[in-house]
């Protein structure tokens, strides 16, 4: 994370673009500098310090077996600050594109505190290793849900996230953001969203999306990736993205919010294993690019299998470019997505026994409503 870069640095990156957020640590003196020079420029920074709460909170958890009183709770706090004041401990976080200045613990302690409950679910021998991990999303439609679900969880160290697309007021009915990010890129929105989460992890956009030129710095530079999500509408992106990770031998994960479709193709196990289960035959992803509405519309069926696919969906696909612009996604099954998709890289990540395949996890069919 770019823990010194002075604000005069980043004068020729347009707000709007803006998603890295900066630190102040002020036990050193040359951010306290740094941060009293923010501060006079700005006036109407907004602060928001609750760092005594989250030490009380650290306390709390290095003691789980007693009940401390406020007295003992407070005297803790005060010896784990170690002479420091209040204001030295920790890290000032200042978010540009809301004004918002926010006092947080450092990395270390922020991230213990903050996955405290996913224990045991998750050890944290696990947590460690999961933050080493770097995931990369294509299309942050439904990936907007899966970087979300991963970073709450704290189930990775790096995302990269790539989507040349703005937000819509259409894509509101499955992309949890506000309206005034409407006309914003995806892949900036959805990195200010994990920034305000948590501000630690690792986050790079590529928000002209991926093109051949582009692919394999996406997929490896600065370190391979652990895994890709491949969730966008480019059919040729979806080819051209596994042929380079089969090449890097980078398992693949793909959501289709529909029937809770959860798609998994193992390359780092099985690299010469067919993409997409051999569904598509072997295909220059070039000739994949500006094909009509049927074209695409025949393709897709290939790749999901429309003998498979939910009903709705199934009707849904003769509409498209006549009753509607689109396939339809809805926002419970995006969510649903999301999470499926986070606990399946999780535990590929964790090295658990996944193997490829489709898998589904159909709600209707679960509970009973077909």
């Amino acid at each position: 994370m770019d823990t010194l870069t002075k604000p005069q640095e980043r004068t020729s990156e347009r707000l709007e673009d803006t998603f890295r957020p900066l630190f102040f640590r002020l036990r050193h003196l040359e951010d306290k500098k740094r941060l009293e020079v923010l501060m006079e420029r700005n006036p109407g920074i907004m602060l928001f310090d609750t760092i005594y709460d989250q030490l009380f909170e650290l306390v709390k958890i290095k003691n789980p077996a007693i009940r401390l009183s406020p007295e003992q709770s407070d005297a803790g706090i005060q010896e784990h600050l170690g002479g420091l004041t209040f204001q030295e401990y920790g890290v000032w976080v200042y978010y540009p594109w809301s004004r918002r200045l926010v006092h947080l613990l450092d990395n270390e302690e922020f991230g213990r505190v903050r996955t405290n409950r996913n224990n045991c679910k998750i050890t944290r021998e696990e947590q460690q290793l999961l933050s080493t991990k770097k995931i990369g999303i294509i299309g942050l439609s439904i990936g907007h849900a899966v970087a979300m679900t991963l970073a709450t969880e704290r189930s990775v160290g790096e995302l990269r996230l790539a989507d040349y697309d703005l937000i819509e007021l259409s894509n509101l009915n499955r992309i949890q953001t506000s309206t005034h990010n409407l006309g914003m890129n995806k892949s900036v929105t959805a990195a200010r969203a994990i920034a305000e989460i948590d501000p630690f992890i690792q986050v790079r956009i590529f928000r002209n999306g991926i093109s051949e030129g582009n692919i394999d710095d996406f997929l490896t530079e600065n370190g391979k990736l652990d895994m890709l999500v491949e969730v966008c509408d480019g059919l040729d992106i979806k080819v051209l993205a596994r042929h380079r990770a089969r090449h890097f031998e980078i398992p693949v994960v793909m959501d289709t919010s529909d029937r809770g479709m959860i798609d998994i193709e193992r390359f780092d196990k099985e690299p010469q294993r067919p993409i997409l289960h051999g569904l598509l035959p072997d295909i220059d992803p070039s000739s994949l690019k500006n094909l009509s509405t049927q074209e695409k519309i025949q393709i897709v069926g290939k790749i999901i299998n429309t003998n498979e696919i939910s009903e709705r969906l199934k009707a849904s696909l003769h509409e498209v470019g006549k009753t509607i612009s689109s396939w339809p996604q809805l926002g419970s099954a995006v969510a649903l997505g999301g999470a499926i998709t986070t606990d399946t890289c999780r535990k590929i990540l964790l090295g658990m026994n996944v193997e490829s395949g489709r898998f589904y996890v159909d709600i209707d069919r679960i509970i009973g409503a077909v």
